[in-house]
């Protein structure tokens, strides 16, 4: 499965066994495949998978959380397929629903800032044992501690909810979550408005942050308030000079310097990276032009996916000098020189070589299969 997508830049089945050159009827590979897809994602597999990406992390790494969508439009046989907000259509003031599914998403960042998938999971309210998003998203959050012990969540203006500061103070873990107008925080003894607090202030700290690609001077202030019904202190930080309203942010992390203020907004402002994975997943793999029908087989297939995006953060990890990485870089044939996301050319460059392969993976890999596929009697004197 990783060899096909990579070979043919897509997750369709049929792209796939395009790839793999097997001596079969490319209907019964595909099949063979959806059959597989069919029995869910190996338990030993994912624990292999984490096993190697906890050790591309630092210590106490940043895990990023947020969500996106699938949207399945023209859909009607997919297993609980059912209504998400399409973030390629929807803007500020129109929002356009369509099928689909939600994609909960936990990425962290391995020793040289690329991100890796820690978690992944395809759902929908129409699930027959579905409880809530809240539940998905704790499931992350657990998976990190887990995998970690400690470690910094970033998550935007969606996470700005009592239940994800009680969970993480539960877990123990640091977080930085950016509020929305809507909230109060304790202050003085009473609760006020983040919104006067923010407008009360002024920045004192300077310094340059990248926002959607534009680099920004922005200044920032801090403050110590209380959250949720806990009253646990913590701090806001804000953040002028780039959008419209200054942005809050409220972490639990130590304060004690200026240089402690500006980490935790570029924490933040790091997030583009979770962004840029979803959006790499989707054009370089084609995620969203999947056939098969199962949510089991459908996670099992965007498993494999996240397979493939860590063999792109594997291959990132390594120095420019490195023969093979630059072998890979070379048939991508760049156009810029140098760039911060490197997955996208070194996609190109794997599918552009792996194109050479006349005899898919059968000359490294043979594939077990059973010695009679067919009934025979055996005629015995």
């Amino acid at each position: 499965m990783t060899y096909g997508m990579l070979a043919a830049g897509s997750c369709l089945l049929t792209d796939v066994v395009e790839q793999l050159h097997e001596d079969t009827k490319k209907v019964n590979s595909v099949e063979r495949l959806t059959r597989h897809l069919n029995n869910g994602t190996s338990f030993t597999a994912l624990k292999s998978y984490l096993t190697a990406i906890r050790k591309w992390a630092p210590q106490e790494p940043v895990i990023y959380i947020d969500d996106s969508d699938v949207v399945k439009p023209d859909g009607y046989k997919f297993e609980a397929l059912g209504l998400v907000r399409d973030g390629s259509k929807s803007t500020a003031s129109k929002t356009v629903y369509e099928k689909g599914y939600h994609v909960t998403e936990a990425c962290v960042l391995t020793k040289n800032n690329h991100p890796v998938s820690i978690f992944s999971k395809i759902h929908s309210s129409k699930e027959k044992n579905f409880t809530s998003n809240n539940d998905v998203t704790f499931s992350a959050m657990e998976r990190g501690a887990a995998l970690f012990g400690k470690a910094t969540f970033a998550m935007d203006r969606g996470y700005d909810d009592n239940k994800m500061f009680l969970k993480l103070d539960e877990l123990q873990q640091d977080y930085v979550i950016r509020l929305t107008a809507k909230r109060k925080l304790f202050f003085h003894g009473k609760w006020v408005p983040a919104t006067q607090l923010r407008n009360q202030r002024k920045g004192k700290i300077k310094t340059t942050l990248t926002y959607k690609g534009q680099k920004h001077e922005a200044c920032l202030s801090h403050v110590k308030v209380q959250i949720t019904a806990s009253k646990k202190d913590i701090y806001l930080v804000l953040v002028y000079g780039i959008t419209e309203h200054p942005m809050m942010l409220a972490t639990n992390k130590k304060i004690k310097s200026k240089e402690d203020v500006v980490n935790i907004a570029l924490t933040y402002f790091s997030r583009w990276r979770i962004e840029e994975y979803f959006r790499c997943k989707k054009q370089m793999f084609q995620f969203e032009n999947f056939r098969v029908r199962k949510l089991a087989a459908i996670n099992a297939l965007n498993f494999y996916i996240t397979l493939c995006m860590a063999f792109l953060a594997h291959m990132s990890m390594k120095s420019e000098t490195h023969a093979l990485k630059a072998a890979i870089m070379q048939k991508a044939d760049p156009i810029k020189e140098k760039v911060q996301f490197s997955y996208y050319r070194l996609a190109k460059g794997i599918s552009g070589i792996l194109s050479y392969a006349k005899e898919g993976i059968r000359l490294w890999f043979r594939t077990k299969r059973p010695s009679y596929r067919q009934l025979c009697l055996k005629l015995t004197a």
